[in-house]
Parts: C-alpha cells; structure tokens; sequence
C-alpha cells in the first residue's frame, strides 16, 4: 500500500481519458485523499492541540517530567549555596505508552465510482477523518476525566503536592443541573479559584462542555451578564458568541463524557427531551477502554469507571499528555491490487496513546450529591 502525504497540485481525473494518465499523474489524484482525510480529522478534534503532545520515535513510550513547588530561604553569610535544605524541587516521571494502531478503512468499488454523479472517494476520505478524530478525543478527555479524580503523582516524603479537582454543578440530585446556565457559570468560578490555589498556570485554561449545555451558556447571556450587549445578537445567532468565563475558554464536543453517554443524553432526571427522530447515534453509550481491553495500552478506564456522572471538562495544557507514533495519515492500494480487486482500499490510520500528567491542572464537572470515584 503506498502512502500519500503530499499537498502538491492534482492531475484532473474527471475529464475524458484520466484512466490513460499514468501511474504518476494517479499517484498525484490519490494525494487528495489525504488531504480530505487530514482535513475531516482537523476539522473534528480539539483535544489535540489543548494538552501536551510529543512525537514518538524508536520506541514504545515516552516520559514526561512532573516537578513539585520549591521553597525560597534566606542565605546565612559564609554558608555553601547547595541547593534548598528539603532537597526541593521533588520530581515525578509518568510514562505514556503508544497504544495500537488504529485505523478507519473502507473498500470503493472502481465500477460505484464510474456510476456515482459525485466525488465517492474525497467523501468516504473525509469520513475516515471523522471516525480517527472522534476516537482520538475520547481517550484524551478521559484520560483528563481520570485525572481529575487522582492524587498527586509527586510522593516524596514530606512533600505535599495538590490532586485533581471535581466540582458539583448545582445542588440537586437531578442530572438537569448539567444544563442549568447559572449553576455552570458558578461552577467555572469555582474551578478557576481552584486552579489559582493550586497554582496552575492562567495560560492554555480551557473547558469541555456538552454542546446543550454551550447553547444553555449563550441563550442566558442577557442574564449573567457573560457577553456585552451590544455584540449579544451576533452571539445568539452565530452560536459562537461564548468564549470565555473567568478567562477558561469554551469548547464544544459530542466526545466527552457527559452523563453515562457521549454527548447527549436525553430522559431520565435530565430535563431534556428529543426535540424528534434525533437518531439512534446520538448519546452513544461509553465502551470500556481500561488497558485490559484490546488494543488498549494506557488505561482510559471501563464504562462502570467513568460513571453515569460526569458532566464536563476544566483544564489547563498540563493536565494530560499525548504522545504520537503515527500522525493521521492515508494508505491507497495501487497497481496489481487494485486490478484484482476492481477498486481500491483506502486507509486511515494513527497511533497514540495518552495519560493524565498534573492532577492539579484537571478539573471534572459532575451532578449529584457524590463524585465520581477514582480509578
């Protein structure tokens, strides 16, 4: 299978005669996959750029270095300048491993594509993107969910260094708490707070939310008084207008956990209700993805572990690394492989893996009168 990674110009193979235009000017039209497939990848993540990232090579893991505080303390005149007393700053490592390869492929059939009146391959490239992207943000954001429940990996004697933070969203039992706009904003204040008392960095704040509970922020905007009111039409109306609350700045995504599901999740004690035939995707329940599973080599924890609970994400980039093997990249059969099976098979792939670094960064959101526990 011959990868294609180029961003240079495309032969035209919709006129008469692209079939006679070579091996060259075919290996041209394919890079177009690539492109599509990077794009419907890019287009679709967020968790990627939000925490730390490093590139893979020649082997299987990588570690990144987590310090704890230090002390200052007054020099004694005529005393060796030999570093703190306490032997500060403590130091942590915590390895992230690469987990399996993952992939996204389908097969096109060359007589489909003669018969189609659009472009087959570009949109089942794009596709491919999506389904790499939505897999890819999952596993960092309970990797953050995870570490938002864990103690400090620094364990020097006598130090003590701050875990993870959850924060109760409302004060009912009722999952509708998730989506009451007033109670959201309180809960971002607090999380801030909570970030400044441990010390976290204002740099590269951000938030997670389910895209109801983005929309609940926005349309309270008369209220509580998020947005000025001369731009509060434009944000209404954009659905973009909300960017940040106590400088975290807002996303949107179906990939979180939020409530048992990813997403959406109707019913129950939420309060909300399908607006109509939704579809049977929306709110897809949470698989286990523990380093039992297959495939799986960090722990990204099972279904009962990330619980029915969680309603949100609060971080700053310290709270979880990632490390990639292989970027999202395309793979399209050619040649003899191609005869013989009268099209082609297009495949997306990627490897990663991902792990919580600074507990103390993480800040989960959750509805009910208990946090969800550790794992």
């Amino acid at each position: 299978m011959a990868q294609q990674n180029s961003n240079e110009p495309l032969a035209d193979l919709t006129r008469p005669g692209a079939d006679n235009l070579g091996a060259d000017a075919r290996a041209l039209y394919l890079k177009l996959f690539s492109g599509e497939m990077f794009k419907g990848f890019q287009n679709n993540t967020i968790a990627r750029d939000l925490v730390m990232k490093r590139t893979l090579r020649n082997g299987k893991s990588l570690q990144f270095i987590y310090t704890g505080r230090t002390k200052s303390e007054f020099h004694t005149p005529g005393n060796s300048i030999l570093g703190n007393s306490d032997g500060a700053p403590p130091v942590a490592e915590k390895t992230i491993t690469c987990d399996d390869l993952l992939i996204s492929s389908a097969f096109v059939y060359e007589l489909d594509e003669i018969l189609a009146h659009y472009d087959l391959r570009s949109e089942i490239s794009r596709k491919i993107g999506y389904a790499l992207a939505e897999k890819y943000d999952r596993y960092i954001f309970r990797a953050i969910a995870r570490g938002a429940r864990s103690a400090s990996p620094v364990s020097a004697t006598g130090f003590v260094e701050p875990g993870g933070t959850q924060i109760r969203v409302g004060t009912t039992a009722n999952d509708s708490d998730a989506f009451s706009a007033s109670d959201l904003v309180n809960a971002f204040y607090d999380a801030a707070a909570a970030l400044d008392e441990k010390g976290v960095s204002m740099d590269g704040r951000v938030a997670v939310l389910n895209p109801r509970q983005y929309y609940a922020l926005i349309q309270a905007v008369g209220t509580n008084g998020l947005i000025n009111r001369d731009v509060q039409g434009d944000a209404l109306q954009s659905g973009k207008g909300l960017m940040s609350i106590a400088g975290i700045e807002i996303y949107k995504s179906m990939n979180i956990p939020f409530l048992g599901n990813y997403g959406t999740k109707y019913g129950g004690t939420t309060g909300e209700t399908s607006p109509g035939n939704v579809g049977s995707f929306v709110g897809e329940v949470i698989e286990d993805a523990s380093n039992a599973s297959t495939g799986v080599n960090n722990d990204y924890g099972t279904a009962v572990e990330v619980g029915s609970k969680s309603c949100g994400l609060i971080f700053q980039r310290e709270a979880a690394g990632c490390v990639e093997a292989i970027g999202p990249q395309v793979q399209v059969t050619s040649g003899d492989a191609s005869v013989i099976y009268q099209g082609d098979i297009i495949v997306g792939r990627l490897a990663m893996g991902a792990d919580y670094l600074n507990p103390a960064a993480a800040v989960e959101l959750y509805v009910g009168a208990t946090a969800p526990s550790a794992f």
